[in-house]
């Protein structure tokens, strides 16, 4: 039995960064930059009033100054001319500055009598004028990797980029099997349950960036497991829900080792999740988690979430910790790191009273998941301890 550590650190080794592709912006959110992409102009492209006003020469812009009223200026719409000392061009938000401007009074300032204006208090130091280039120029980068989220779409649309070169979505083939296992919206036996594993994993992993799909459920049969393999030999990543440990009826193991899956270890000095295996299937990853529910999504966000990143191009590293006061005593901890779930509210973190492996109802009530050091230490009320938010 290995640590979590030293699990993660064969996970990593097992994946590495996928190949890319080319998306449309409109597609591009949620999406991995695998190359940097490019400014292709200046923003602004041009000296522009950052407010709706009265465009000027900075030594006019004072208090009682009368100035002649030369045109106007619109966003979209410059003045075509240049203004002189003693001469003003009506301008609005975004316009160009006219030449000859170095200064936007704002219209409150100022006082208009036909085709002159008086400026009728102190208009201040503030030029309001955003000047060329100011947010990026051409050639400025936005460095990958990145995830982009909606304000890098937004500035990549500004650098007038259509298209970019995104990591592939990884393929996760998932596969729960059991006879007593049947498909949401069927009617079970009175021996059976509902497959609810999977289809937590897929949202989980489609959400961190994958393209997760579930195969039919494999019966508790070596013919069965192996036409299930079969139909994930397209797949990156091939997750096995149940049927990891070693019992009569437990056949993941010994199918996985006659279709050529290379075992890179066995149990996690973990808990819940004591029952995961990994290894390479030709050039794809396995990872054999645990049959009950909460074990195999625990699973999936110390195990699978990390991996997946490093398959993004993100880095391999353990999801990221954070601390919160705890709000309760605890009694000594186990001999394998615990993962609980709990809550966080107000920087003080709370574990559930009960802590059943089979209990989806709990996890769903539970922001994070409180991790308890092996042969930890009794806690008390308002010791800082970290966890992992959900």
């Amino acid at each position: 039995m290995i640590s979590v550590d030293e699990a993660l650190t064969q996970l990593f080794a097992l994946v590495h960064p996928l190949g890319s592709e080319t998306v449309s912006l409109t597609k591009a959110a949620g999406r991995v930059l695998a190359q940097d992409a490019v400014a292709r102009r200046d923003q602004p492209p041009f000296a522009g009033s950052a407010m709706d006003g009265y465009a000027l020469q900075r030594a006019d812009a004072h208090e009682g100054a009368v100035l002649t009223l030369r045109g106007a200026a619109a966003a979209g719409h410059r003045f075509n001319g240049a203004i002189a000392k003693g001469e003003t061009v009506r301008i609005f938000t975004g316009a160009p500055v006219p030449e000859g401007a170095d200064f936007v009074v704002i219209q409150e300032d100022v006082a208009r009598v036909g085709e002159s204006i008086t400026i009728i208090r102190d208009p201040g130091d503030n030029p309001n004028i955003r000047p060329l280039g100011c947010d990026f120029r051409t050639g400025d980068r936005l460095s990958a990797p990145r995830l982009l989220g909606p304000s890098d779409i937004a500035l990549l649309a500004a650098m007038n980029i259509a298209e970019v070169c995104v990591r592939r979505k990884p393929r996760i083939a998932l596969l729960s099997n059991g006879d007593e296992l049947v498909m949401p919206g069927e009617s079970p036996g009175p021996d059976q349950i509902i497959a609810s594993n999977t289809f937590g994993l897929k949202a989980m992993l489609d959400a961190a960036g994958a393209q997760a799909r579930i195969l039919p459920i494999a019966r508790d049969t070596r013919a069965s497991l192996r036409a299930a393999f079969g139909l994930a030999q397209d797949a990156d990543l091939l997750v096995t829900i149940g049927g990891a440990s070693v019992g009569d009826h437990d056949l993941v193991g010994r199918v996985a080792a006659e279709l050529g899956v290379e075992q890179a270890f066995y149990k996690v000095k973990m808990r819940p999740g004591k029952p995961l295996m990994a290894g390479r299937w030709g050039n794809a990853a396995m990872v054999g988690l645990p049959g009950n529910p909460v074990s195999a999504m625990v699973c999936g966000h110390v195990f699978l979430k990390p991996m997946l990143r490093v398959m993004l191009g993100l880095g391999a590293a353990p999801a990221p910790r954070l601390v919160a006061r705890l709000g309760c005593d605890l009694g000594s901890g186990g001999p394998r790191e615990h993962y609980l779930r709990a809550t966080v509210s107000e920087e003080v973190i709370t574990p559930a009273e009960t802590q059943d492996s089979g209990l989806l109802s709990v996890l769903a009530e539970a922001n994070a998941l409180m991790i308890r050091p092996a042969d930890d230490r009794p806690r008390l009320s308002g010791d800082m301890i970290g966890y992992l938010p959900l």
